[in-house]
This record gives C-alpha cells, sequence and structure tokens, in this order.
C-alpha cells in the first residue's frame, strides 16, 4: 500500500506489496512553516497505522535532521515527532532517512531540477561555495528499501544516503560536462554541509560498483535529465 503521489511514492507503484505500507506523503519542503500542513502529516500517519496494525509501515523521513542549521527549525522538529510517533504506535516499522532524492519528476525545487533546469535555460546561479550536498539515486532507494526489507531488518532508523558528499562547484563541474556548457555562476562565499553515516548500506554501493562520485552522477544526469 503507496501512501504519497510524489518522486518516493512513485518509485513503489509497480512494485506495492500488500503486507507494506510505503508512506511517503508527508511534508517534504524544510522551509514549510504551515501548522495545518504539519498536522495533515500527523493525522494520516494516526489513520493508516489505526486502519493498517498488520503491515510493516515504512516511513520517508529525512537526513536533515542532521543539519545544524536546521536543528530547531519547525520542519525538523516535525519530523523527528513523526519518527516518534511511529516507533510507540507500530509493532513493525522501518524509519529511512532519506539525503536528496535525484530521479525524473517530482518537486521542481529539488536541488538537481533547480540546477538542470537553469543550466539549460542560461541562468545564473547563485553558488554557496562551502556548501555541500548528498545525492542518490532514486533506484537507489528503492532497492536498499527492498533489501532491508526481506532481510527484516525492522524496527530501525536507517540514514538513506550516498557514500560522498557533493559540493555545489563540483555539481556544476559534473553538469557542464554533461551538457558541455559553461554556466553562469555567482559565487557567494557561505553555506554549509553535513557528514552523513551509512553503515547499515554502505556495502550495497561497494558491491555494485557505485563508490566514483563523478560517474554516480553523471550516471544520474543520464537516465532522467
Amino acid at each position: 500500500m503507496i501512501v504519497g503521489k510524489g518522486l518516493i511514492a512513485s518509485l513503489f507503484t509497480d512494485c506495492d506489496r500488500e503486507n507494506i505500507i510505503f508512506f511517503a506523503s508527508g511534508v517534504s519542503n524544510s522551509l514549510e512553516d504551515r501548522p495545518e500542513e504539519f498536522l495533515r502529516e500527523e493525522k494520516l500517519i494516526n489513520n493508516t497505522i489505526t486502519e493498517n496494525k498488520d503491515k510493516i509501515f515504512i516511513y520517508f523521513s529525512t537526513c536533515s535532521i542532521y543539519d545544524s542549521s536546521k536543528t530547531n527549525s519547525v520542519y525538523v522538529l516535525h519530523k523527528l515527532k513523526m519518527e516518534q510517533l511511529i516507533k510507540s504506535k507500530c509493532s513493525r516499522f522501518l524509519i529511512l532517512r532519506v539525503s536528496n532524492a535525484a530521479g525524473k519528476g517530482g518537486n521542481p525545487n529539488l536541488l538537481m531540477n533547480y540546477i538542470v533546469r537553469a543550466v539549460k535555460n542560461n541562468e545564473t546561479i547563485n553558488v554557496h561555495t562551502k556548501a555541500t550536498r548528498n545525492l542518490i539515486d532514486v533506484e537507489d532507494i528503492k532497492n536498499i528499501t527492498f533489501n532491508l526489507i526481506d532481510s527484516q531488518s525492522l524496527n530501525k532508523i536507517v540514514n538513506v544516503a550516498y557514500v560522498k558528499n557533493y559540493s555545489i562547484i563540483e555539481i556544476l563541474e559534473i553538469v557542464e560536462k554533461f551538457y558541455g556548457k559553461k554556466v553562469d555562476i555567482n559565487l557567494i562565499r557561505s553555506g554549509s554541509g553535513y557528514h552523513i553515516d551509512i553503515p547499515d548500506i554502505e556495502n550495497y554501493f561497494i558491491e555494485n560498483n557505485r563508490v566514483n562520485k563523478e560517474t554516480y552522477l553523471y550516471h544520474i544526469l543520464q537516465k532522467y535529465f
């Protein structure tokens, strides 16, 4: 059973399972501050759990929880509250904290969607020189999710992110090479990043030969953009 219609929810359309709830209908904008949006997600989680007590509850959370600049944001505090709610009410659950998902479609303001659109339209991109981001192929999110389910690695929180972060400059250099065009950038000496530990899934990238970050991002561009 799939709850949601966005980029991550769409991953499971062709491989849905009756005994599992794929909950990907939460607040996705880290700048969101409207109480009604957070309440909507909380009510939906409560109702979904109540009506499906015998099913495994998979909740897609966020790695923004580790971002020191968002520690006290309404968004992060809400996500932590939802995680606790699921842990307290579900007998079988899996909370997946996802980094920056990259795939076809989804919110136009997602990092890769924004960068690719700006490059294609010859727009100037403001680059925070100290900023880093963790990009993960949506196909890997799906594969990792099923690997964890099939191995019965449940009742835990797992970080679902790539093995390495990218600086924004690195991302732009790879995008430039892919499209064969120079990007007009405005350098801003600010920004930050944060490390994401992935002990539960690191071997997935090693076993599938996906540890070269430039090649990894290049393949994402080939597949989706």
